[in-house]
């Protein structure tokens, strides 16, 4: 009996390895597929960056820069990134901007659809939760490189006060108390909100405070867009009361940032 492999055969000796796969992969490369799978980034694909939640004394205030990018190239420099979910609600948006507007579309829907279906509006923390599951069922996508990590809040009717919900990729949701934000300018947004924020500010108050958050960020994070007052580029932003939710106008979000790069100069 012969020891050792048979020399009439080439390559590793089979049973080495039991994977077809890869034995089909070192005899016949030719007619083997890449098994390199796609993500976004083989293809520029634009992302929302930073967007930001605070209380102030009669709801919450969401608000966002304009900017998305697409690796080093600024895709759209007007996007806007926070909407009205229902009457009492909002959501801003991070993340990959196509797969992220199409989220806001179906809750926006899906909450609609709820109302008319039962006759009652949906509460706040099962608002909160509907959108957690979305954000769960998009982590697929997210493991490609699409990630939605949106921030949400309204009005909650129950406690008369204004609620934050975050999340994370995985559907993961937490209740913030003062303020919140996401986005690649995250951290240098949170960082501001840490030093002007306080419980209590007025709507005037609470609108300055964001949209120096998101200057600061856009002075640390090349992400993110400062405001331009010359191509009338501002951030965008909505308020929810008791009343509902609104857009704040745009030449009370221009007053505001007059006032904090006078405030600089």
């Amino acid at each position: 009996m012969r020891d050792g492999p048979d020399p009439r055969v080439s390559g590793p000796s089979f049973g080495a390895n039991p994977s077809f796969a890869d034995l089909l992969r070192d005899s016949r490369p030719e007619v083997v597929r890449s098994d390199r799978s796609v993500s976004a980034s083989d293809f520029p694909v634009p992302h929302g960056t930073t967007v930001l939640g605070l209380k102030y004394a009669d709801g919450v205030i969401m608000a966002g820069d304009r900017r998305a990018t697409a690796g080093y190239t600024v895709a759209d420099a007007r996007m806007r990134k926070v909407f009205a979910a229902d009457d009492y609600s909002a959501i801003a948006i991070a993340g990959a901007a196509g797969q992220a507007i199409e989220m806001v579309k179906l809750f926006q829907l899906e909450l609609e659809h709820y109302e008319k279906i039962t006759g009652d509006r949906l509460s706040l923390e099962g608002k909160a939760n509907r959108l957690a599951q979305m954000i769960r069922s998009n982590f697929p996508l997210a493991l490609q490189g699409l990630v939605v990590v949106p921030l949400f809040g309204g009005f909650d009717h129950s406690v008369s006060e204004g609620r934050i919900f975050y999340y994370d990729a995985t559907g993961g949701r937490w209740e913030e108390d003062d303020f919140q934000t996401t986005g690649s300018g995250g951290q240098p947004a949170k960082n501001s909100l840490k030093k002007r924020w306080h419980p209590g500010l007025s709507r005037q108050d609470a609108i300055r405070v964001a949209v120096e958050a998101l200057i600061d960020a856009a002075e640390d994070d090349v992400a993110t867009g400062g405001p331009d007052p010359g191509r009338r580029i501002f951030p965008n932003a909505l308020a929810v009361t008791a009343s509902g939710a609104e857009d704040v106008p745009e030449d009370e979000i221009a007053s505001a940032v007059a006032a904090v790069l006078e405030a600089r100069s």
